[in-house]
């Protein structure tokens, strides 16, 4: 007892002490706008996990530190603002609905002349904070953009391969290429892949947008117009800046588990946020972020008849195998859906100042990816391959011939089987399915010095580096080729490409209405095809996915050199115009020279004309120069080359494919801004854009030249020429009272007037001599995705629970399939996915949010459409629809998207629960 009465004692004097610390602070927080109280508002100590929320009359009260001077006050749709401590302890704030927050946010993409605001630019531009992302329930990126930006898209493939690393996207319906992603304004690596799948994005390669951790954003600006003149080669469609999180606001931590409600494909993770800050501007701000998602597994039944005409020889045995088959496993154990996704991403973003008006700044990043998906199963009755029944059955025999069905040995081959399988030799052989796993890695960093102290002169120096490598392996499968000796697992390759890039920019008013840039770039590209192992490749190569020959693997480098100068003049307060020209030298295809000329007028405050005439160009990336994926072989005495044919090889001579050289783009954009008060803005702009040159993935070319036989070779070709318009609208009303709460109305919109191939793909042909382009390539380039697309959301807060939701209505899109009639085509019919968000802060350190995604399940749904009279006759007999619709589904494995892809997913109604967690 003697012990314990001191504790006591010393236990209460500490107690007494820290009451003696603190003080109580109480107040009341009102709308701006009409003077009406908030509840919900989070009420925090700066510095401090010290905090509290306002009832329902708008009033709170806290302990805080004697020392404490400032209270951070926020909630959702206002200003958040930093209120000083009176002396009194009773504050009286006034918050500021966020919409004058984001019409004076500054815009840092579109032009280096003065900053301005949105209102106030002459340029489209969509500014995203990270809140409107992470209300989509989406965990990447790039899923997140597809329901908040009308005019950009992505959406998974069916059968995935490299693909599964990465989605194609695309803004105004030109491909992942025309448009530039930039890291705080500095450009970001592409991907080392080239999309070689007969979808949406063919031919094409961009930047991996799912390596960028949404929690790291602070922003997200989207330029809807060309822009090479400022930033050069791919910007021809937009350019989009990705802001990084800046000044440090508190640590955050945040857990999310989620699946659809059907399929499977559960995934959880968690994203860690913290950082710094020292003195009045420097930083550091770092994220974290691990990720997990399962596959997601559609069970599609499989049309008996047609596997049986289409993978058997035709005979009883066969048919007798198929039904029992089908009857056990009616989806014949294919997997259709969603790959298997782990990822670990690192980002950190600093500034250091030095002196008054300069900074040494940088970001680095680094995301790890690995995928696993599946190719089609290889039922029994479809296919057996020795090298597998040796590895699961020991002391197999061996048929002559290595395929169940092919070659000339093909019905020996099965009755053979079937007689040792009715022995009981098999007993429990279900087939195999080849699976394709992914490693991904992707990097950039940045480091750089900014200044303001040259005589009037701002400068910024910076040096920007980045990289993607992809390998795969592919399992459970063989090389037939090799029969019993062959292994089942291989290493096909891969692919990896690394950029250098040298930034120099200065700037200067040369009066209060007349502004200069200048500067330069250098950058400096590498790209490489990894070859395979010898089994992957020899021969037939591994069953599903051949690895890369030795004797195709390259390494390619490049460099190029540009320099800008942009003027900005304000002619009046209410009149600008603008102007930026740029030239530039690549090593491999030569010069390039673009301009762009901008202007702006005010009619009143409240209303704003703008518009643009620009040139642009995309300078052809080095996979698509050299990506060479050709085969030579004996046949009859002849070789014979196959494949895709790189534009420096022989099989390009002959054919006449001449080297690849830039697309040329011309750009028109107009439109008007309307602001009549804070809280209300439309905005409505229409772009046209024509390219030539376009670069192209050819279709399959034969022939005999030279007394070499070229038997079925593709390749890359500027043979393209396309034109694009459309309209851009959006519209949004803030701060509407709706109860005890606020709402806020938001719509965006595009249409497309026209996304066409100019002259149709028979010019194509015709000026080439060779048909190089078809019906299927067409489509994918041109109406592939939606021909409208509008979100409507809906924001309401009250006290503390918060609502999202929102409408997004994709439009129809058209595809003439390569195995469908060419008198048919398939039109996938407009439809809306509703996606509902609820939001609930229990304190203003802890809240948790449930997103149903495809609320109300809607699948995507296609018809097919006749193309004349021809067409219209075999829509009229229902056994030649069904056998047309088992072409483009492979017999009903994939019976939503098909095999080319749709608007929106196929995997239905979703979910993601989270939890978030503020000190």
């Amino acid at each position: 007892m003697k012990h314990v009465l001191p504790k006591l004692m010393l236990l209460l004097l500490a107690v007494t002490q820290a009451m003696a610390q603190t003080r109580e602070v109480s107040g009341t927080v009102t709308d701006q706008s009409d003077g009406s109280t908030i509840s919900g508002v989070n009420i925090v100590v700066k510095g401090t996990s010290t905090g509290t929320s306002t009832d329902s009359n708008g009033r709170f009260s806290l302990q805080v530190p004697s020392s404490a001077s400032t209270l951070v006050v926020s909630f959702v749709g206002y200003v958040t603002q930093e209120v000083t401590i009176p002396p009194s302890n009773t504050v009286s704030i006034i918050l500021v609905p966020s919409a004058n927050e984001l019409q004076e946010i500054v815009i840092s993409v579109g032009s280096r002349g003065p900053q301005r605001t949105i209102t106030d630019t002459p340029l489209p531009v969509d500014n995203l904070a990270v809140k409107e992302l992470q209300t989509t329930g989406q965990i990447t990126f790039d899923k997140a953009l597809q329901y908040r930006v009308p005019s950009f898209n992505t959406v998974n493939t069916p059968v995935n391969d490299a693909t599964s690393l990465f989605d194609p996207y695309e803004i105004r319906n030109l491909g992942p290429s025309r448009t530039l992603i930039l890291i705080n304004g500095k450009r970001k690596n592409l991907t080392a892949l080239v999309y070689t799948q007969t979808s949406p994005g063919r031919g094409e390669t961009g930047a991996d947008l799912s390596a960028i951790p949404t929690d790291a954003i602070k922003r997200v600006e989207i330029l809807r117009d060309g822009a090479s003149a400022q930033y050069g080669s791919d910007a021809i469609a937009g350019v989009m800046n990705v802001i990084l999180k800046d000044r440090y606001e508190g640590t955050t931590i945040s857990v999310n588990s989620g699946s659809t409600l059907k399929y499977g494909g559960v995934g959880y993770g968690v994203n860690y946020n913290s950082g710094a800050n020292f003195g009045e501007k420097g930083f550091i701000n770092y994220n974290i972020s691990f990720n997990r998602q399962e596959a997601a597994i559609r069970k599609d039944p499989i049309d008996p008849a047609r596997d049986f005409t289409d993978l058997t020889d035709g005979s009883a045995n066969a048919q007798a195998g198929v039904n029992a088959f089908l009857a056990r496993y009616p989806d014949g154990l294919n997997k259709n859906g969603t790959p298997d996704n782990t990822s670990a991403k690192f980002l950190i973003n600093t500034a250091i100042p030095v002196g008054i008006n300069s900074e040494v700044y940088a970001n680095a990043a680094y995301v790890y990816r690995k995928t696993k998906s599946f190719a089609n199963y290889r039922q029994p009755y479809w296919r057996i391959d020795q090298g597998l029944l040796h590895k699961r059955i020991p002391g197999a025999p061996d048929y002559t011939g290595d395929d169940y069905t092919g070659g000339p040995n093909g019905a020996a081959v099965q009755a053979a089987f079937a007689a040792d399988k009715a022995a009981g030799l098999y007993e429990g052989y279900i087939g195999y399915q080849p699976s394709f796993d992914g490693d991904l890695s992707d990097y950039n960093g940045t480091i750089g010095f900014r200044s303001a102290d040259m005589g009037g002169w701002k400068q910024d120096m910076s040096l920007t580096v980045g990289g993607n490598k992809m390998l795969f392996t592919v399992d459970n499968t063989v090389n037939r080729a090799l029969v019993k000796n062959s292994p089942t697992s291989f290493k096909p390759g891969g692919f990896a490409f690394n950029h250098l890039v040298g930034n120099i920019d200065f700037s200067k008013p040369l009066s209060d209405k007349f502004f200069i840039a200048i500067g330069s770039e250098f950058r400096s590209e590498n790209w490489e095809l990894i070859a395979g192992d010898t089994a992957s490749y020899s021969s037939e190569g591994a069953n599903s996915f051949p690895g890369f020959q030795q004797n195709n693997a390259i390494k390619a480098n490049r460099f190029n050199f540009g320099a800008y100068v942009d003027l900005t003049w304000d002619i009046t307060e209410n009149f600008l115009i603008g102007g930026t020209f740029r030239s530039e030298i690549y090593s491999d295809f030569g010069a390039a020279n673009v301009y762009k000329l901008t202007s702006r007028y005010k009619i009143a405050d409240s209303f704003t004309l703008r518009g643009s005439v620009s040139t642009g160009f995309r300078a052809p990336t080095l996979h698509q120069q050299y990506l060479q994926l050709t085969q030579a072989s004996f046949v009859g005495g002849d070789i014979v080359n196959t494949g895709l044919a790189n534009n420096f090889s022989k099989e390009a001579r002959l054919i006449g494919v001449p080297r690849l050289k830039a697309e040329k783009a011309n750009n028109i954009s107009f439109g008007f801004g309307f602001n009549p008060n804070s809280n209300l803005s439309v905005t409505v702009d229409y772009y046209q854009i024509r390219i030539k040159d376009r670069i192209i993935y050819s279709n399959e070319v034969s022939d005999v030249i030279q007394g070499v036989t070229i038997d079925n070779i593709s390749f890359f070709i500027n043979a393209a020429e396309t034109q694009t318009s459309g309209i851009d609208i959006v519209a949004s009303y803030r701060n509407l009272p709706l109860g005890q709460g606020r709402m806020a109305i938001n719509l965006a919109g595009n249409y497309t007037i026209e996304n066409e191939l100019v002259g149709g793909y028979e010019s194509l042909n015709t000026n080439f001599g060779y048909d190089i382009y078809n019906q299927t390539q067409e489509s994918l380039l041109t109406t592939s995705r939606p021909k409208t697309k509008f979100i409507l959301g809906i924001d309401y807060a009250l006290g503390k629970f918060s609502f999202n939701l929102n409408n997004t209505l994709f439009g129809k899109t058209t595809f003439n399939n390569a195995d469908l009639d060419e008198n048919l085509f398939l039109e996938f019919t407009p439809n809306v996915v509703t996606d509902l968000g609820i939001l609930y802060n229990f304190t203003s350190q802890f809240s948790a949010s449930l997103t149903l995604q495809n609320l109300l399940n809607v699948f995507p749904e296609y018809k097919l459409k006749a193309e004349n009279p021809a067409g219209e006759s075999i829509l009229a007999d229902p056994v030649q629809v069904r056998d047309q619709i088992n072409n483009i589904t492979f017999n009903g494995r994939y019976p939503v998207l098909t095999y080319d892809g749709s608007q929106f997913s196929q995997m239905g109604t979703m979910f993601l629960f989270q939890l978030n967690y503020r000190f």
